[in-house]
């Protein structure tokens, strides 16, 4: 036989596409021809996969061999074809029969001395192909486990191209890939902070809580050392735990990535993504000539933290007010649109002014100019967008030496599961899961207030000058306090803790 075709897959972005490896051998000129709309990584395989072929043992005669990988209107790249052009071609040679190579979905990049190495995205790619009934696939060793994450397919992990050729001749047992059934609660790690660390600004913790509580964005302003980032830094401590299915797709994105743990794939705790200042557009939401996730996107169904706020530049800052309000990221290139998970919290820190300490004008000493120019690269529409805005006062020397007992991380995490439980029972049947992803017609329904209630809103949306956006912020805030409270309806003191974290904002940008 001659021809041979052998099933393998593409990444598109998020999206898996599948791609036939054609492979024709006959008399001629020797030659090795790839067609098929390649990339240069992809061509560059004809010399990777004719040395494997000769470093593995296996006969590669001088003949002319033509590769396609079709469908020809779709660019192939990655290295990840390597190993079913290989294995194309030996079957088209006679030492392999192509119904071995049948109903299977093959991944892998080949050294020169023959050896399969890993390659991204092998669990979408696994996930794909169950969905198209495909049951048996062939990858990298180093893939199997994350492979082996999808139930119901067999998952074979190789390490070698002879390993592979005495498999399928039947010279060689391989056993699947045994699935991960993991328990997904595990305990959290000993070595995680605690809140218990924190003295004093408990302000600041139950405004944390409250916002990890509903999935509320969430801005701490004060001085250098008041401890912003500490607390930030303690909130994935109490964030809810992951269901199977938010771990699987989670981990689905770090496969595309490259960044999953080769041995414990399954990401088992939310994501907590630490962006530096110096991060482009690109870096932030995702891009390049094939556009690949950013930190959003990593950040999916956890937390992104951004320490030094201002520091950012503010086409980076401004490009997050689209995501933050769709929950996912769309991307436009000339060869397609790409779509990209996006529903993460936002947890930002920042300093009042340049020094830090405005507005204590004894210890200040930036000039109003400077404090203006400071701020102003936070705009309006983006400060909207953070659901709680809480200050960060100095810690008093009391406050350091007070032996007062505080709540552990546990506990805040017990009550704020308690609060998500409730919100689970409420949003049952859609695709809401806490308060903050509530649309207009939810915050009808879940949100009426008492008369009491009422007027104090209309009062706070007078004289603090709301806008549509931070009155419905204010309303699912103060959903999550009645939540956390164990209440029915929101009554007019949760509603008073709910404005109060929009106040800071007039403080400092008085607008």
């Amino acid at each position: 036989m001659s021809f041979c075709t052998v099933l393998s897959a593409a990444i598109f972005g998020l999206k898996v596409e599948f791609v036939n490896v054609e492979a024709d051998v006959s008399n001629g000129l020797p030659a090795f021809h790839m067609v098929g709309y390649l990339s240069s990584e992809v061509r560059e395989a004809a010399e990777r996969v004719r040395t494997a072929i000769k470093n593995s043992q296996l006969e590669f005669p001088a003949k002319k061999v033509v590769i396609n990988l079709s469908p020809a209107t779709m660019k192939k790249r990655g290295a990840a074809f390597d190993l079913p052009i290989a294995l194309s071609i030996l079957a088209s040679l006679g030492h392999l029969h192509p119904d071995h190579l049948k109903k299977r979905l093959i991944v892998g990049e080949l050294s020169l001395d023959g050896k399969v190495r890993p390659v991204p995205g092998v669990l979408p790619v696994v996930m794909e192909g169950r969905a198209a009934g495909i049951t048996s696939f062939i990858v990298p060793k180093s893939n199997a486990p994350e492979g082996a994450l999808v139930d119901g397919v067999e998952v074979i992990g190789v390490g070698s191209l002879k390993e592979v050729y005495l498999y399928l001749t039947g010279q060689l047992c391989l056993q699947p890939e045994p699935h991960d059934s993991a328990v997904m609660n595990e305990e959290q790690k000993e070595d995680m902070p605690d809140y218990l660390d924190i003295c004093g600004q408990e302000t600041v913790k139950r405004a944390s809580e409250v916002a990890v509580a509903g999935g509320h964005n969430l801005l701490l302003i004060g001085p250098p050392g008041s401890g912003k980032t500490m607390t930030a830094q303690r909130i994935s401590t109490i964030l809810p735990e992951l269901t199977f299915e938010e771990s699987m797709e989670i981990t689905k994105i770090y496969s595309i990535m490259g960044l999953l743990d080769a041995e414990h794939p399954l990401i088992r705790y939310r994501p907590f993504r630490v962006v530096h200042h110096t991060a482009t557009k690109a870096a932030m939401v995702g891009g390049g000539s094939v556009p690949v996730p950013g930190e959003i996107s990593l950040a999916h169904q956890g937390v992104l933290f951004l320490d030094e706020l201002p520091e950012f530049q503010k086409q980076v800052l401004e490009v997050l007010r689209q995501p933050l309000e769709e929950r996912q990221v769309r991307i436009t290139r000339v060869n397609g649109n790409y779509l990209f998970p996006a529903n993460f919290m936002l947890v930002a820190a920042m300093n009042p002014c340049p020094c830090g300490c405005y507005p204590d004008l004894n210890r200040c000493t930036c000039t109003p100019g400077q404090i203006q120019h400071y701020l102003g690269k936070i705009s309006q529409p983006f400060l909207d967008r953070m659901d709680i805005c809480v200050e960060s006062p100095k810690i008093s020397y009391e406050a350091l030496h007070n032996k007062k007992t505080v709540e552990t991380s546990e506990e805040i995490r017990k009550k704020v599961c308690r609060a998500r439980d409730v919100q689970k029972q409420r949003y049952r049947g859609t695709n809401i899961v806490s308060n903050s992803m509530m649309g207009a017609e939810e915050i009808r329904q879940w949100c009426g207030l008492e008369a009491e209630g009422e007027e104090l809103m209309r009062q706070a949306f007078s004289r603090l000058g709301l806008t549509a956006r931070t009155y419905h912020k204010i309303l699912k805030v103060a959903r999550t306090i009645a939540d956390l409270e164990g209440k029915e309806r929101i009554q007019t003191a949760h509603l008073q803790e709910a404005i109060g974290y929009r106040t800071i904002d007039k403080k400092y940008w008085g607008r």
